[in-house]
């Protein structure tokens, strides 16, 4: 063999019996499952299980497009945070140019808001009449 092969498979074998011992470790906690694992049979085996209760309806029902607005503004909102999140622990190295970004920042999200708030986005309860 030549030196650089050496080397190659010196580097590799490690990765190698890494992926072996997992692989090895996987089928073992398999079988021992199998083999150990407890078989109840029941009446209420057969039921389906959320939350502790037994579901009704259709799991096809159709959710009003306000939840899918609330949802989308729950995302972006919480992005938000973490963009702020990220100001927050640099700020020292930004100086006042960042304070600056973030305060533009905000005040977009804060005319978004405002925005969500007059178009009705934010509205769950029906109007009054």
């Amino acid at each position: 063999m030549q030196p650089d092969t050496t080397a190659l498979i010196a580097e590799y074998w490690a990765i190698g019996l890494f992926v072996v011992a997992v692989i090895g470790l996987c089928v073992f906690m398999l079988g021992a499952s199998a083999l150990l694992g407890g078989r109840s049979k029941g009446p209420s085996k057969g039921l389906p299980f959320e939350s502790g209760i037994v579901g009704t309806g259709s799991a096809r029902q159709r959710f009003s497009i306000q939840f899918y607005l609330v949802a989308m503004l729950f995302v972006i909102f919480d992005i938000e945070a973490m963009f702020l999140f990220a100001w927050a622990i640099s700020v020292r190295e930004v100086g006042w140019s960042g304070f600056w970004g973030a305060a533009v920042f905000i005040f977009i999200l804060l005319a978004g808001l405002v925005y969500d708030r007059r178009v009705g986005a934010l509205d769950w309860a029906p109007k009054p009449k």
